[in-house]
């Protein structure tokens, strides 16, 4: 588990991140109040932040700027947030709780939410293409587009299509892991390569290893939700539990069942840390969020 000085950097990054959220999302009082009101409903007050913490833990590894890595933070935790508010919908997932809170969609209206989720996706665009002191327009243009294709037919929408067109179909496990690569693993992946593209520049196989790891580190993400959803119940998650096994949803536990998941999880934390070996003591923030992301379930 994660130690005491993890805890507290990790305490320390999710209350910055706040503050920036709170900076950075439109004010309640200015007009459309209520859609501007929603979009921090979804938002704020609510979630882990593994997003943001990753892009910090990769700009570790590159002496990055902390104000550059917040509005990066920011811009995937607003993606992140205006996919949770889509995925959570009727015409979706028809969730009633998220974060321990009723769904935006619930809390608002169907119009509101599905406006929270356009105004929210195009505000991380406009913040990570704004100018940030000490980063090369070149290196911003390339975060820009590898949070554009985390985001869209070849990622996180990509995915949710296929999840949508899956239930009741028994995956196989490489179809089961390519639909979590784009849904889940595509904005975790870009989160650490946006992070990483904010200082020094990376040789081609640090890009390469650090790259592996983020892949190996977003598919255990979804093998520990998965494992979540089976183990856990509501108040522990925020959210429905055991809302996949009722929906007739492919999950890694339907298919490999639940002791050969865990199995999986930590085949893949090992193969995360085997990735960074080559960073040194730079890189241990992200080995800490890897422990923390797997020992969630564990």
């Amino acid at each position: 588990m994660a130690n005491e000085s993890f805890i507290g950097w990790m305490t320390s990054i999710q209350q910055y991140m706040e503050q920036a959220l709170e900076k950075l999302l439109p004010s309640a009082d200015c007009a459309p109040q209520r859609l501007h009101e929603a979009m921090r409903y979804a938002t704020l007050e609510g979630g882990k932040r593994v997003r943001p913490l990753l892009v910090f833990a990769a700009g570790e590894l590159v002496g990055a700027q902390a104000d550059n890595l917040a509005r990066i933070g920011a811009a995937l935790e607003m993606v992140h947030a205006y996919s949770l508010v889509h995925d959570d919908m009727p015409c979706m997932d028809n969730d009633v709780l998220r974060r321990g809170k009723p769904t935006c969609h619930i809390a608002y209206d169907d119009a509101t939410a599905l406006l929270v989720g356009d105004a929210l996706q195009t505000r991380a665009f406009e913040l990570i293409s704004q100018p940030m002191p000490d980063i090369a327009p070149a290196s911003q243009l390339e975060m820009v587009r590898a949070l554009a294709h985390a985001a869209g037919h070849a990622g996180m929408a990509g995915g949710q299509a296929i999840d949508l067109a899956s239930v009741g179909l028994p995956l196989t496990l490489p179809e089961l892991e390519f639909m979590h690569m784009l849904k889940t693993g595509a904005l975790i992946r870009a989160a650490v390569l946006a992070g990483s593209m904010a200082g020094r520049e990376l040789s081609a196989a640090e890009k390469e290893a650090l790259d592996a790891f983020a892949k190996r580190i977003g598919l255990a993400f979804q093998v520990v939700d998965d494992i979540l959803d089976c183990e856990a119940d509501t108040a522990t998650l925020g959210k429905t539990a055991g809302k996949d096994a009722a929906n007739d949803k492919p999950t890694y536990v339907s298919l490999l069942g639940l002791a050969e998941a865990k199995r999986m999880a930590k085949d893949l934390h090992d193969q995360a840390f085997a990735a960074l070996e080559g960073f040194g003591p730079q890189a241990d923030r992200l080995k800490q969020l890897a422990d923390y992301i797997v020992a969630r379930s564990f």
